[in-house]
């Protein structure tokens, strides 16, 4: 018989793909599904675990493939410290995990959507990242992991931006989305307005800037800043540019045309962390 992780038991095993419980689970894929739920599916052993370790108030229910249990591997670690915290664990057959999500990777949560919190800027805060009309959603969580990493605490999406609890954010941030602070806001200036009522200096990377990022003297770095970053295909409109302080163009000394999205995020963010690190 297969051991089980300490704490609470384990709920029986799910073994009906169609059941309606793994239907409503599979549908939260779906904005319109999320938002009548008030409730997201969090896919994959990594998003999972940083789930359950930074936001466990959040999370209703795990679902854990029976096999990746057998196998006491990091899934067993998970399920173990989700049943430590008093959280509902479900063991499923492969074929349930499968109908969950195709991109389940052996384990599904589900969380309410309060478990993205979203704090406004407050002075205080020395880096922020501000996302605008981001609709790539592994752009926008690519963009998330390099903001956590990079040491912000609050990530702004203004305007028309790809959803947060969308599963391929979720994802791609690597659970970063649960790590820091991830608002929306209906338009650009709302962000750039907060954030300079923060006392942060308002910094937007576009191909069009005048300062070229790195050279020594043209800006200061170890200021609280706040970037602005724009759509991954047509980049900040004019008036969008004209909302910041400087614009700043990141050099490319190679032949590529441009970086993308997350890649720009990552370069003048971390640029800011070393430059107030020093």
């Amino acid at each position: 018989m297969t051991e089980r992780p300490a704490g609470r038991h384990l709920s029986a095993v799910l073994a009906n793909p169609r059941a309606d419980r793994v239907k409503q689970v599979a549908a939260l894929a779906g904005r319109s599904a999320r938002r009548r739920a008030s409730q997201m599916i969090v896919e994959g052993p990594q998003a999972v675990r940083e789930l359950v370790a930074h936001r466990a108030e959040h999370v209703s229910d795990v679902y854990v493939s029976e096999s990746a249990l057998a196998t006491r591997g990091p899934l067993w670690a998970i399920a173990e410290s989700a049943l430590e915290k008093g959280l509902a664990v479900h063991p499923v057959t492969d074929e349930v995990a499968h109908a969950l999500s195709a991109d389940a990777q052996g384990i599904v949560a589900v969380a309410g959507l309060a478990a993205i919190v979203g704090e406004p800027v407050v002075r205080g805060d020395r880096l922020v990242a501000i996302l605008s009309n981001a609709r790539d959603p592994g752009n926008a969580g690519a963009a998330i992991r390099a903001a956590d990493a990079a040491g912000v605490a609050t990530v702004v999406l203004a305007g028309e931006c790809v959803d947060p609890a969308n599963p391929k954010v979720i994802r791609a941030s690597a659970g970063s989305l649960f790590h820091v602070s991830v608002m929306k806001v209906a338009a650009l200036a709302d962000a750039t307005d907060s954030a300079r009522e923060a006392g942060l200096t308002v910094l937007a990377a576009d191909v069009s800037g005048d300062v070229e990022l790195g050279v020594p003297g043209a800006l200061e770095g170890a200021s609280p800043t706040a970037w602005v970053f724009g759509n991954e295909a047509w980049g900040l409109s004019a008036d969008e540019l004209a909302m910041a302080d400087r614009v700043v163009r990141i050099p490319i000394f190679g032949e590529a045309e441009s970086l993308n999205l997350g890649t720009a995020v990552a370069v003048c963010l971390y640029w800011s962390a070393f430059a107030q690190r020093l």
